[in-house]
């Protein structure tokens, strides 16, 4: 298991237990993080799972792919570390793992 640690947009840090294996979207719908809504439920058709990634995690987790970086065309204020956090799947070096939830989805 990895910590993941969901920084809320007013800097409330929710810390959570991530299953490896599971996307950080799955883990963030199992501990109800606010602001997480997954509307199509991980299919990478829509990017209301859409966070970013910590700048010290970046490259640890890589970027999107095309077919994410798509649909990132469709998300809020998108950044550089922005990611479809359906696309992310968890696994042991990422314990410790921090995203920021934006202030809203799409």
């Amino acid at each position: 298991m990895a910590q993941i640690f969901f920084v809320q947009p007013d800097g409330t840090r929710i810390r959570v237990e991530a299953v490896d294996g599971l996307t950080v979207m799955e883990s963030a719908i199992r501990h109800r993080i606010p602001g997480i809504d997954a509307e199509c439920g991980g299919a990478c058709s829509c990017a209301t799972c859409h966070i970013y990634v910590g700048e010290e995690w970046a490259d640890k987790t890589g970027g999107p792919s095309d077919m994410e970086e798509y649909m990132l065309d469709f998300a809020f204020d998108v950044r550089e570390t922005s990611r479809l956090s359906c696309q992310m799947n968890v696994c042991n070096e990422w314990d410790g793992l921090v995203v920021h939830v934006p202030v809203r989805q799409c």
